[in-house]
């Protein structure tokens, strides 16, 4: 932005000099982690939408129902364009963003041919600083993916260790921010698993791409590790023999958690890695004093001992280059960019709906704008393109962060701006453009105190008008929040109580797929984390986040639409608890000889309970029993390998057989 803008502005073209910082601004906003390669696609195709929709509003400008008719069609062909992937995604939402900045610039544009020529230019000078920037770190990208992974990581394991110890109250608030917490986790493993994708397209033979993927395997070991739960913990914090072993396991998660944000550190730094030293102290202290207790073999918290030693030998691990450099296959969407926009083309599937109702609302604020000649009124479409959110509780605290956002960025900057001299308005728009970017993924509401000063320094620039379109934005700002709000609220709302029971079905039937690939590694003796084992899991956890999610919506709905709450919140503590379980299961499947038959065929009793079509008081007298049978096999002397995996497979039953009977209690959908 300083780069075109200043020369201009010292020019006296202020009109120039704004343009191609907002084309800048889009740009950027638009920008996708992609592999070298794949950002010169995108750049075009950036350069070319960005083009096409600043002409488009330049060009129906005098025929202002083409326009809104126009505004609204294409708003609905990018939204499901951006649903073909995540390189489109960016490009297309920058391509609607653009068309709305040219009907707020045409107005004061010399020429109408300016802006397709301005904002366009503005995109393909930052692509271009940009893109030189990644060739000369061509991994930046994904280091900065990576390094958002273990940062997220470390977060969990922190929230975790305040487990150790707990109270059984403790536990269930605890827990619930853990399930929060999981939800960025699985995203951001997401996002890892895109770009490497996208890195491996490019170049698949290259080491530092291995070494990457590396990284990768081990922060999903890490995570399955992290997410386990091997007893209830009030248990064994309760347990006086065993307090001081809780304490100093708390003290090793926390320990972990400095190591994982540490790393981070180094990944984004460029900066060798070294595990803490005291991160080695404190796990040779926990299995001292586990040692002098003298615990049984098969004592529960020998389990979480285990666990967390393994989870310390990965941190050294991220210090070894890999054995070979032969890329582990991770799963990726192998349909073509055609079927996967037909995929989308049905009134149920969400991305339609969303671009249907964004189009709508695109009109209705267009047509407010129109029909009372409301001075800036585009600054209303402008709003609802950024409050307007899939669901109304995510629209709903935009609409506040917006809001909130747009009065005090108003207020602070009138009172800046009055001070200023013309240089010092220039410094305050591009300091506010930083500020923006700085805060757009920490906080909302703040970034958006800084975007609207830099409007008002923009348009203070243009005509010295800055501060007198500042009550016109407030109240554009307003109509399109409550736009937004009504019209996810009365067009076909998705209430999350009508989601919830749908949504617990899938994440129980991914438990299954999940515990399923455990026992077949279990049968085989084998730990190879294999793309079938990696898949289960990954389903698993994103099927969970989605109920933990509509689980938070349901509180901000309207009370009326959020039935059940009580019933919800059991039913999505139990699975994911049960998910925990299933990932301490997996987290210690490393087993010198393959598992006893015995296990096995209760492993698979269990699954065939989750399965049984038939009644569902038949199902809980039948996981009742295998709760029973695993207690009086826990009772009969077995190696301590062994006994440790009844432990955990006998959670799994008991949580299950909770499910089941929380289920058939009579309280309606759910």
């Amino acid at each position: 932005m300083a780069a075109v803008a200043i020369p201009l502005e010292i020019a006296g073209l202020s009109f120039f000099a704004v343009t191609l910082a907002l084309g800048v601004l889009a740009g950027a906003l638009s920008e996708t982690d992609d592999h070298p390669r794949g950002r010169v696609k995108s750049l075009a195709l950036k350069v070319l939408s960005f083009g096409v929709s600043s002409l488009s509003v330049e060009l129906l400008r005098p025929w202002p129902v083409l326009l809104g008719l126009g505004l609204g069609f294409s708003t609905i062909v990018f939204i499901l364009a951006g649903g073909t992937g995540e390189r489109y995604r960016g490009v297309t939402f920058g391509a609607i963003l653009i068309g709305i900045y040219a009907m707020i610039g045409a107005e004061i544009s010399p020429a109408w041919y300016w802006q397709p020529i301005l904002l366009p230019g503005g995109a393909l000078i930052y692509g271009i600083i940009s893109l030189g920037l990644l060739y000369y770190r061509p991994y930046r990208l994904l280091d900065e993916q990576l390094a958002r992974g273990f940062l997220a990581l470390s977060g969990y394991m922190e929230e975790k260790s305040s487990l150790f110890p707990s109270d059984k109250i403790q536990q269930k608030q605890i827990r619930g921010r853990l399930a929060l917490l999981n939800v960025e986790m699985v995203n951001t493993l997401e996002r890892i698993k895109e770009v490497l994708n996208s890195y491996r397209d490019a170049n698949e033979t290259d080491q530092r791409l291995a070494l990457r993927f590396h990284y990768f395997m081990i922060l999903q070991g890490l995570h399955e590790r992290a997410a386990s739960t091997h007893e209830r913990y009030d248990l064994l914090s309760n347990e006086s023999t065993n307090r001081e072993v809780v304490e100093i396991s708390g003290h090793t998660l926390h320990e972990l958690s400095h190591a994982a944000k540490k790393f981070s550190d180094s990944l984004l730094l460029g900066t060798s890695f070294s595990p803490p030293a005291s991160l080695k102290w404190v796990v040779e202290a926990l299995s001292a004093r586990l040692e002098q207790l003298g615990l049984e073999n098969t004592h529960p918290v020998r389990l979480l001992v285990g666990n967390l030693t393994r989870a310390s030998i990965s941190f050294e691990r991220l210090t070894e280059k890999p054995e070979n450099s032969v890329l582990p296959r991770l799963s990726r969407d192998n349909r073509s960019l055609l079927q996967r926009f037909k995929s989308q083309l049905s009134f149920q599937h969400p991305r339609m709906r969303y671009a249907i109702r964004l189009a709508l609302c695109f009109w209705v604020g267009f047509f407010i704008s129109e029909f009372f000649n409301i001075d800036k009124g585009e600054w209303i479409v402008l709003t609802i393109l950024f409050v307007l959110q899939p669901s109304y509780s995510a629209t709903r605290r935009r609409l506040f962060q917006r809001v909130l956002g747009t009065i005090t960025g108003i207020v602070a900057g009138v009172l800046i701006v009055k001070f200023l001299t013309l240089p010092g308005q220039v410094f305050l728009m591009l300091a506010s453009a930083f500020l923006f970017f700085a805060w757009l993924k920490r906080q909302y509401s703040v970034s958006v105190i800084f975007i609207t000063i830099f409007v008002l320094c923009a348009f203070n620039l243009i005509s010295s008008r800055g501060v007198l379109v500042m009550l016109p934005r407030l109240i554009d700002t307003l109509i399109g929040a409550f736009l937004a709000l009504g019209t996810v609220r009365f067009l076909w709302p998705q209430w999350q109580y009508k989601r919830l029971p749908g949504l617990l079905s899938a994440g129980i039937q991914k438990n299954i797929s999940y515990l399923s690939a455990i026992l077949s590694e279990y049968e085989s003796g084998t730990s190879d984390d294999n793309l079938e084992y990696r898949i289960a899991r990954r389903e698993a956890h994103q099927a969970d986040n989605a109920v933990a999610l509509a689980w938070q919506d349901m509180q901000a709905e309207p009370r009326k639409y959020s039935k059940f709450r009580q019933k919800a919140f059991k039913l999505t503590h139990l699975n994911h608890a049960l998910l925990s379980f299933i990932s301490a299961f997996g987290a210690h499947r490393e087993l010198e000889k393959p598992a006893s038959s015995m296990l096995l065929s209760i492993g698979k009793e269990v699954l065939h309970v989750f399965d049984d079509e038939s009644s569902m008081q038949d199902r809980v007298d039948k996981i009742t029993t295998i709760v029973h049978e695993v207690q009086k096999i826990l009772q009969e002397e077995l190696q301590p390998l062994d006994r440790q995996q009844f432990i955990l497979l006998y959670n799994i039953a008991d949580i299950e057989r909770q499910l089941l009977v929380e289920r058939n209690k009579p309280e309606g959908e759910l």
